[in-house]
C-alpha cells in the first residue's frame, strides 16, 4: 500500500477529510488534478454548524481572521435607492450555539486556509494528478492517473466535484432535477464606484432581461457579480462554455451585464479575478460507497448556491467520516463501522437539497434551517438512546456547547477523542481513548451521562453506565 487513505480532489471536503486523519496520525494522501487550489469564490457561506466543526479542526481563527459577517442587502431601481433587503433571519447568540450567523469566506481562501492547516499537520497535497480510474479487491483500491505512477490505498474517498471521475468509474447515477433553467453567470471582479457596506441587488426592469447581484467578499477587496439570464440564454462570455478559464477573457462580456443592468458604467469593472457559469440542479448519488470508495462532497451532491449549504453539507460529510476510517484503520473497530458512513450523511443530504430547493425557489427564509444546527442521526444504528425519558438533549442530536464543571464543553470536545459527560451520575472507568468531564448540573443537557462522539453528536445516552462499555467497543473508542 501506498497510503491507507487516499482522497481524490483538494477541494473544502477533500481537504477537510485530510486534516482529521492527519490530526489521528493516518497516513493519507490527498491528490488533485489542477496545478494549484481552485481560485473562486463559489461557496462564500461558512454556516454556524460548520463554524463549530472548524473551531474543532483548529482552524476557526484563521477562518474569522480572513473574513466578515454578511452585508445588509440594498435594493436598486433606476440607478437609486429603494430599500434594504434582509437576506438572513437574526438569531442570537446563546451558551450553546456560540455561532449564530453565517460567516462570508470566498470558497479559494476557506481552501486556503484547510490547505495550511494540513501542512501543519504533517498532511501532503500532490498537484497534478489527474485520475484516470481505478480498480478494487478485497484489499484495498488502485488509481491510475493521467501522469505519474499509480497509487494504492486502503480506502479511497472521492472528493472531486460534480462531474467526480471517480463516481463515472464506479457507475454511480446522480439522480436529481434541473432547479433553474435560467442559466447563471458567477465572477470575481474588482469594481470602483459601489460601496462594500451592502450586497448590491439589481431586479430585472422593462429595459434589462435578467436579475443583478454584486456583493462585496469579506476579507478581499473583490466582488462577487452573480447575473441571471432568460432560459435558453446562449451566456458564453468569452467563457468556454461552463468550463472555468482565465478570467481575464470575459472582462469584456462581464462589465456589458453590469453596465446593461446597473447603474454602473462599464469601466467600473476594471478587473475579472474568475469567472464561470451554470444551470442551478439538485442531484444525489444513489450510492455514497462502493466496496472501499466513498463519495463525499459534491461527488455525491450538488445543490443550487442558495442558502450556502453545499459546502458545508460536504465538509460535514468528511467531518463524518474522518473519525471513522481512523477508528477501523487505527482504533480495531468492526470495519462495518464504514456502512454508517452512507446511512447517516445520505439522508442528510438529501433533505438539504430539498433545502436548498426551497430556498432557490423563495419558498424558504435563509433561517434556523440553513443554520444547520439541527441535523442530527437519531435514526442511526450508531445511536443508542438507553433512557425512558429522554431529556431535551438526545442520542443522535448534535451536542452543544455550554459549561460542566467551570469546562466549557466545546474545549472538551476539541480533538479526535470521543468525550462522556457525567452530569450529576457517577461514571463507571470509561475506555482509556473517552475523555471525561463531570459536574452536578448542565442546564441545556439535563441529568446523566452523554458519549460524545468525535464529530461532535451524542453517540450514546444514558442515566446509568449499564451498557457503555459495550458500545465504546462496538465503535472502537
Amino acid at each position: 500500500m501506498d497510503t491507507d487513505v487516499l482522497v481524490v480532489g483538494a477541494g473544502p471536503s477533500g481537504l477537510a477529510l485530510g486534516i482529521d486523519l492527519a490530526r489521528r496520525g493516518m497516513d493519507a494522501l490527498v491528490v488533485e488534478k489542477g496545478d494549484g487550489l481552485f481560485p473562486g469564490s463559489r461557496g462564500k457561506g461558512i454556516q454556524p454548524r460548520t463554524m463549530e466543526v472548524f473551531d474543532d479542526l483548529g482552524v476557526l481563527a484563521a477562518i474569522r481572521a480572513v473574513g466578515g459577517g454578511y452585508p445588509v442587502g440594498m435594493i436598486w431601481q433606476d440607478g437609486e435607492r429603494a430599500g434594504e433587503h434582509r437576506m438572513f433571519d437574526a438569531a442570537e447568540v446563546t451558551d450553546d450555539s456560540p455561532y449564530n450567523e453565517p460567516w462570508m469566506v470566498p470558497q479559494w481562501r476557506t481552501q486556503e486556509v484547510l490547505f495550511a492547516r494540513l501542512e501543519e499537520l504533517g498532511g501532503k497535497v500532490a498537484f497534478g494528478r489527474e485520475a484516470t480510474g481505478l480498480t478494487q479487491d478485497a484489499e484495498g483500491v488502485t488509481v491510475g492517473f493521467a501522469t505519474g505512477p499509480d497509487l494504492r490505498a486502503r480506502y479511497l474517498v472521492a472528493a472531486d466535484g460534480g462531474r467526480s471521475t471517480v463516481r463515472r468509474a464506479l457507475g454511480i447515477a446522480l439522480t436529481g432535477e434541473t432547479v433553474d433553467p435560467n442559466p447563471t453567470l458567477v465572477a470575481d471582479v474588482r469594481i470602483t464606484g459601489l460601496d462594500r457596506d451592502n450586497w448590491h441587488l439589481f431586479p430585472p426592469s422593462a429595459d434589462t432581461d435578467g436579475f443583478l447581484a454584486i456583493c462585496p467578499l469579506a476579507g478581499t477587496e473583490d466582488f462577487q457579480v452573480m447575473a441571471r439570464f432568460p432560459e435558453g440564454t446562449a451566456v458564453d462570455l468569452s467563457l468556454d462554455g461552463i468550463r472555468e478559464v482565465v478570467a481575464a477573457r470575459s472582462l469584456d462580456g462581464i462589465r456589458e451585464v453590469v453596465a446593461a443592468r446597473s447603474h454602473l458604467a462599464a469601466q467600473a469593472v476594471t478587473q475579472v479575478r474568475w469567472a464561470s457559469d451554470f444551470r442551478p440542479r439538485a442531484a444525489l448519488a444513489d450510492r455514497f460507497r462502493h466496496g472501499r470508495v466513498f463519495l463525499a462532497g459534491d461527488a455525491a451532491h450538488i445543490h443550487s448556491p442558495a442558502g450556502g449549504q453545499g459546502l458545508n453539507t460536504s465538509v460535514q460529510d468528511a467531518y463524518n467520516l474522518g473519525w471513522k476510517l481512523g477508528a477501523v484503520l487505527r482504533g480495531g473497530a468492526d470495519p462495518a463501522l464504514l456502512d454508517t458512513y452512507e446511512e447517516e450523511r445520505r439522508p442528510v443530504a438529501s433533505a438539504v437539497l430539498g433545502l436548498s430547493t426551497s430556498v432557490h425557489r423563495g419558498e424558504t427564509r435563509r433561517g434556523d434551517a440553513t443554520r444547520q444546527l439541527g441535523l442530527g442521526y437519531r435514526d442511526s444504528s450508531l445511536t443508542e438512546e438507553t433512557r425512558p425519558q429522554p431529556g431535551p438533549i438526545r442520542a443522535g442530536d448534535r451536542a452543544p456547547d455550554g459549561t460542566l464543571g467551570g469546562l466549557r464543553l466545546f474545549d472538551a470536545f476539541r480533538g479526535p477523542h470521543w468525550t462522556l459527560l457525567a452530569i450529576g451520575v457517577e461514571p463507571s472507568e470509561p475506555a482509556t481513548s473517552v475523555h471525561v468531564v463531570t459536574g452536578e448540573e448542565q442546564p441545556t443537557y439535563g441529568r446523566g451521562l452523554f458519549l460524545i462522539r468525535p464529530d461532535g453528536y451524542v453517540g450514546w445516552a444514558g442515566e446509568t453506565p449499564v451498557g457503555l462499555p459495550q458500545y465504546t467497543a462496538r465503535v472502537g473508542a
